[in-house]
């Protein structure tokens, strides 16, 4: 294993710890990293899908062992994300539009999320509903299906933020729930690139373990050990730094 595979897979490793630690699968930290060590576009967006596909395998896998994933809280905003997410990728926008406006919204989610938590402290835990409203779950999960299919993402990296700051989910529910709607539009976007398999590098199965190394410590501290505010503070952070790469491409 040449010396840049080994630095890539070490990224991907700490990427994917941080990611599925809040529910996410990381494909905006793959793509990045990808781009630093100037990997061939071509290639980029099939191994990023590949690797995002194996951690939200690991993270939904995790959270439901962990007995924080329930299938009402999810199915009314993944039912429509998978077909929104084809629908999505068939829309071909200059990237001069929405990668700013995307930006702009995670970076707008990242502050209000950080806010809101910190003026949380101290004070009684805020209480969330039983289960989200079916209608507007639905709406949700096909606009973010829409958008994910258009930016290339799973589409957790919207729907996590959203839920919690209306109070539809607790933290940790919401990351499990989040981990099956990106588990549930990556292998909808994987499927509809298949014809780009043969352009997989590889030095795949490398980055592949090191994501599935991440992926399990990850998602084991973030469905048990790290304390709520911090998984919300760490989804700040990550929303911050996927809107600040859309923002300045």
């Amino acid at each position: 294993m040449g010396g840049e595979t080994m630095g890539l897979a070490s990224i991907i490793l700490v990427v994917a710890t941080l990611y599925a630690a809040v529910g996410q699968a990381g494909a905006t930290g793959y793509l990045a990293a990808m781009g630093m060590v100037g990997l061939d576009p071509a290639t980029m967006k099939p191994a990023a899908l590949a690797l995002n596909l194996l951690v939200a395998t690991i993270g939904t896998v995790r959270f439901a062992r962990a007995g924080l994933f329930n299938w009402r809280n999810f199915y009314p905003f993944g039912v429509l994300g998978m077909p929104f997410s084809f629908v999505g990728g068939m829309v071909d926008l200059p990237p001069r539009v929405y990668y700013p406006v995307v930006g702009a919204i995670l970076l707008l989610a990242a502050l209000e999320l950080a806010r809101s938590t910190w003026a949380a402290q101290g004070k009684p835990p805020r209480l969330v509903a039983a289960e989200p409203p079916f209608l507007p779950a639905l709406v949700s999960g096909a606009a973010i299906g829409f958008l994910s299919g258009m930016t290339g993402t799973g589409g957790g990296v919207f729907l996590a933020p959203l839920i919690l700051l209306m109070g539809w989910v607790e933290t940790r529910r919401a990351a499990a729930v989040s981990a099956a709607y990106n588990l549930l539009n990556s292998a909808a976007a994987l499927a509809g690139t298949w014809s780009t398999f043969a352009l997989l590098p590889p030095a795949l199965p490398w980055w592949l373990a090191a994501a599935g190394i991440g992926g399990t410590v990850g998602a084991w501290l973030g469905s048990r050990h790290l304390p709520t505010a911090a998984l919300r503070y760490m989804l700040s952070a990550i929303l911050a730094a996927s809107g600040l790469k859309m923002v300045v491409l």
